[in-house]
């Protein structure tokens, strides 16, 4: 065996552990492939005799890569910002494979995959290296470009970002506890169970991409519960929402395949639900400050 073929082997004896390093660091499959590809086309052209960890070496070409293709999405962000969101549903790939990335999404967490999303490139990096892949800050450091002490505060920055931090006094569990009763209720068609959990002067509105061109208002707990069940009868192909820390309060996510779609903002005042606010609108979607739940 040559070392082209030796290269080969050991090559896609890594191929799953940096495509789940990619993935996590992209949140796309035929991004992640790409950047796997990206990692062997170095390999095959580098002198690696010296290498005496080829998988750690091998992870570190592709967080390269990815943190290129990361800051060129965002540079391509901020050229055209009245553009969706790389992240929106409407951006679909060429030659995908939605089952094959739907059960990659649902092994990874969609909810994380949406609030990895909003962190900067060597923040998203950091956070999936190290915490994810427990990549050393050395090895982090090497990679953006700073010290291993700076490596270290970007990851504990994007960790506060992931994990969020509600406003004092929120009483999330409560929260939690109302609107997963309504999506039960909703994904049922219960009217009754709906009733149970919506203010009698609930307001549910929907910005202009919801209900174009300038939005809908819908008021009152009977009218709200009767548009959920009639959206539960043609829920089935529908994305699974997600939980999320929005703005401090709770929300819900609707993110196929991880890439933000919606997010529904609840207000919850003692123990029923007086606001639904659903955004799609891709700038304000950009604003939110997301982050994931305490287990």
């Amino acid at each position: 065996m040559d070392e082209q073929d030796w290269l080969a082997v050991r090559f896609e004896e890594n191929r799953g552990h940096l495509r789940g390093v990619a993935y996590r660091m992209l949140g796309s499959l035929s991004e992640a492939d790409d950047a796997v590809q990206e990692s062997w086309m170095r390999l095959s052209r580098s002198e690696t005799r010296e290498v005496k960890n080829l998988g750690g070496w091998l992870t570190t070409v592709v967080a390269r890569v990815c943190l290129d293709m990361l800051r060129s999405r965002k540079a391509r962000r901020e050229e055209a910002l009245d553009a969706p969101a790389p992240g929106a549903v409407g951006n679909r790939e060429a030659g995908l494979d939605p089952e094959q990335e739907a059960l990659l999404a649902d092994s990874v967490g969609l909810a994380l995959l949406v609030v990895l999303e909003k962190l900067a490139p060597a923040e998203r990096l950091a956070f999936v290296l190290h915490d994810i892949f427990a990549v050393p800050f050395d090895e982090i450091a090497s990679i953006v470009g700073r010290t291993p002490a700076a490596a270290r505060q970007i990851a504990s920055r994007a960790r506060r970002r992931v994990q969020g931090s509600p406003p004092p006094g929120a009483d999330l569990t409560r929260q939690r506890e109302v609107v997963n009763a309504f999506l039960a209720a909703a994904r049922a068609g219960d009217f009754n169970a709906l009733l149970a959990v919506l203010d009698p002067d609930v307001v549910h509105r929907g910005d202009r991409v919801v209900a174009p061109p300038h939005g809908m208002e819908v008021r009152g707990a009977s009218k709200v519960a009767k548009g959920a069940t009639a959206y539960s009868r043609n829920a089935g192909m529908a994305p699974q929402p997600h939980l999320l820390l929005v703005d401090g309060a709770v929300g819900v996510a609707v993110a196929p395949l991880g890439r933000l779609a919606r997010i529904v903002l609840f207000t919850v005042v003692d123990g029923k639900i007086t606001e639904i606010n659903v955004i799609a609108d891709p700038e304000r979607l950009r604003e939110l400050d997301l982050a994931l739940f305490e287990e």
